[in-house]
């Protein structure tokens, strides 16, 4: 937390201006249990909306909004990063093609190639292996190293949230990760030598193991973090078991010696619903208790 400051400051990007970012950026920031938690400076419009779909207006106003809420945080006026839901599609049609979404600019923007996406709800914490892709590239994009570099993000960040040894599965790519090559071998040749380097650092981690199996077992106590091979290997079982509770945090993030904290709803922009008063605010909630809680966590340490 920056000197002099007795609260964290949270910097908010209220996400597309056509979604529900605005709406649960106001209901959040309403509720008595959170109005106290911190300091709040927003970035984007909160109560004026363009026609609640995909637009190239929409898309440069959000974009503008999560670079003002990053340059708070280089600059020192902010403390943490929550930023509401945007539209890729959007960010498209306003030419912002360079990063398919926050986390990759996040990454960039804080010069820290060594990130990744962690959910975290109630009842899981899963961090991907890779993130915005096409299925069909997701086996390519697959390393040992890489592997080994998500177990490793996942083990710190499992610690800054107050696991103090965190108990790790990694989820295996194929179908019963692997069948003993039946299946393919990517699972043996990839992701087995990546348990195998981190366990011998001292990381109780498991895998590769059956991603049909695995996130039940952590679901229901056996494991802490679980790390899925694919975006939604990763986010159907957060969404189905932790559902509105469940927070998007970027982690390995730095910048001038410290960690970047940044949260996020872990839903998207529910064009459909904008403005018809169906938004609910829970993911947005959990997503300002979660920044509070890791600034005042990396100030206690």
């Amino acid at each position: 937390m920056a000197t002099g400051r007795t609260k964290p400051r949270i910097a908010i990007s209220v996400g597309d201006p056509g979604g529900i970012g605005p709406e649960i950026t106001r209901a959040a920031l309403a509720e008595a249990s959170v109005k106290p938690l911190a300091e709040f400076v927003l970035f984007g419009e909160t109560g004026k909306a363009f026609p609640a779909s995909p637009t190239a207006e929409g898309g440069r106003q959000s974009f503008d909004a999560v670079m003002g809420a990053i340059e708070a945080v280089k600059a020192g006026v902010a403390d943490a990063v929550v930023t509401g839901p945007i539209s890729k599609e959007a960010w498209h049609a306003a030419g912002i093609t360079r990063w398919p979404g926050h986390t990759e600019l996040l990454a960039e923007a804080f010069a820290s190639p060594a990130s990744g996406m962690l959910f975290v709800g109630p009842r899981l914490r899963v961090i991907l292996a890779t993130v915005h892709i096409p299925l069909r590239e997701v086996p390519g994009a697959i390393s040992a190293g890489g592997v080994y570099e998500k177990i490793m993000l996942g083990q710190h960040a499992c610690v800054d949230l107050g696991v103090a040894r965190p108990r790790i599965a990694v989820a295996g790519i194929n179908p019963h990760a692997g069948e003993g090559g039946l299946f393919g071998d990517e699972d043996a040749r990839l992701i087995g030598p990546a348990v195998a380097r981190a366990r011998a650092e001292g990381v109780d981690v498991s895998g590769p193991l059956p991603g049909d199996a695995v996130f039940i077992a952590a679901a229901g106590g056996a494991y802490d973090l679980v790390v899925a091979m694919y975006h939604d290997q990763g986010l159907i079982p957060v969404k189905l078991l932790d559902g509105r509770s469940a927070v998007n945090m970027t982690v390995g993030l730095r910048w001038g010696g410290r960690t970047v904290v940044r949260t996020s709803p872990a839903h998207g922009t529910a064009f459909d619903i904008a403005g018809t008063g169906k938004a609910d605010a829970t993911s947005m909630v959990c997503a300002i208790r979660l920044a509070v809680e890791m600034v005042q966590g990396a100030r206690g340490r």
